[in-house]
């Protein structure tokens, strides 16, 4: 179950000090994801800290919450979880409460609802399915998304999460499921995608998409840069694109 297993070259640690990104870099998590996320990072002169596992569990809430988001990438959301101590987990989920934001890119999605897995569960209880088409044996795919301004862009896609049952939906996948929701957490804001608007090019191969990478990487910024600053972006509204919580 990896979500965007990408290999690509390892990423270092950037880190100065108390900035205001966290940027998960343990066990389990996807090199290329990694990567990708510091690239549009970088190229948005956003300061951040790579934190691994260890550093991580290492966190209580106080210092977690010397910093404004915790970004936590794609990759392998049973090895990221069982990765990260309940201790830590439970510093994390109050730290979002008291005011640390969050954005999950695809298993840091699937990380951020209820596992029957070690997660963090940052949405009360509720159970993310993967996307529909991975039924149908698609592990990765060109997905386009629908966001409530009716924008349609195509983004990579590896195994992720739809997303019903949590938050406002700010886009949804061809079949009408969320595939981007946000939401309060206590005094935090969440910011949960399951699709990859990081992903660069070079993950394009043998694939053929609608939409630049260079377009999907700058969507990837708007979620950073909404996440950050707890900005709420346009969702859908009607009663018929409320959420349920899944049955388990």
């Amino acid at each position: 179950m990896a979500c965007a297993a990408v290999s690509l070259t390892s990423c270092g640690t950037h880190n100065t000090g108390s900035e205001p990104i966290l940027l998960f870099n343990g066990t389990g998590v996807s090199p290329g994801s990694v990567t990708a996320l510091r690239a549009v990072l970088e190229d948005n002169h956003l300061t951040y800290q790579a934190v691994s596992s260890a550093e991580l569990n290492r966190m209580d809430e106080a210092t977690l919450q010397r910093h404004r988001l915790l970004i936590v990438p794609g990759g392998n959301f049973i090895d990221m979880g069982n990765g990260i101590s309940k201790e830590a987990a439970l510093h994390v989920r109050n730290a979002v409460q008291h005011g640390l934001n969050y954005l999950g890119v695809c298993a840091g999605a699937f990380l951020a609802g209820d596992l029957p897995y070690d997660s963090i569960d940052l949405t009360s209880g509720t159970r993310f399915r993967f996307y529909s088409i991975e039924e149908q044996g698609i592990r990765k795919a060109p997905v386009a998304i629908t966001s409530a301004e009716g924008t349609i862009l195509e983004h990579y896609w590896e195994d992720g999460p739809q997303l019903a049952g949590w938050g406002e939906i700010v886009a949804k996948y061809p079949d009408g499921a969320p595939a981007i929701t946000q939401g309060a957490v206590g005094n935090g804001w969440a910011v949960l995608t399951g699709i990859h608007p990081e992903a660069p090019e070079s993950w394009r191969h043998g694939m053929s998409f609608t939409t630049p990478a260079s377009v999907d990487n700058q969507y990837a910024a708007e979620l950073i840069h909404a996440a950050l600053e707890r900005r709420r972006l346009p969702h859908f509204t009607s009663k018929s694109d409320s959420t349920a919580t899944l049955s388990r």
